[in-house]
C-alpha cells in the first residue's frame, strides 16, 4: 500500500489517541469525515493498522516488575524454535517475544506482579523446558521511556 500525507496524518493522530470519533479525527487531519472513514478502513484492511487498544499502566493493575529475558536453546532447528514460541505465546505475562541474532535465540519482555510471580513463570517456561539451555534476566529498576508510537 502506498501511503500519502493524509494517511500519515491519520496514523500519527490515531497513535496518539485512538479514541477520537471519526468526525474529530477528520477535523484533526483536515479531511472530510467520509474521506477519513474510508482511509481508516483502507489502512485497517491493508494491515497498516493492526488493532486499536488501550494502554494500561502496569503499576495501577499490580504488574510492577518488568523483566527482559534472554533465552538460548540447545537445539535451534525450526520446529524447536516454533515450539518455544508457541510455549511463550500462551503465557499472558510475556508481552513481547523476539527471535534475535547474534547472541541468544530469543528476547522476551515480561510483566509480572513481583519476584515470586517471575519465579513461577520462569519455572513454567524455562526450568521445565528441556530445550532451554540458558536464561539471563534483567530486571527494570526504572522505566524512563515507554512509547508505542511509530514515526510515519
Amino acid at each position: 500500500m502506498t501511503m500519502d500525507d493524509v494517511d500519515r496524518r491519520i496514523l500519527n493522530a490515531l497513535q496518539l489517541d485512538s479514541s477520537h470519533t471519526n468526525a474529530e479525527l477528520a477535523e484533526l487531519v483536515h479531511v472530510s469525515p467520509p474521506t477519513c472513514l474510508r482511509r481508516v478502513k483502507l489502512l485497517t484492511e491493508a494491515g497498516v493498522i493492526a488493532r486499536q487498544v488501550a494502554i494500561v499502566s502496569p503499576d495501577k493493575v499490580g504488574a510492577r516488575l518488568t523483566a527482559i529475558v534472554e533465552i538460548s536453546l540447545d537445539v535451534q532447528a525450526a520446529e524447536r524454535m516454533d515450539e518455544f514460541e508457541s510455549l511463550v505465546a500462551g503465557e499472558a505475562a510475556v508481552l513481547q517475544c523476539y527471535r534475535v541474532a547474534p547472541g541468544p535465540d530469543f528476547v522476551l519482555i515480561v510483566q509480572v506482579a513481583d519476584m515470586p510471580a517471575y519465579h513461577a513463570l520462569a519455572h513454567r517456561l524455562f526450568a521445565t523446558h528441556a530445550n532451554v539451555r540458558n536464561v539471563k534476566t534483567y530486571f527494570s529498576t526504572f522505566r524512563s521511556k515507554f512509547e508505542t508510537r511509530i514515526a510515519v
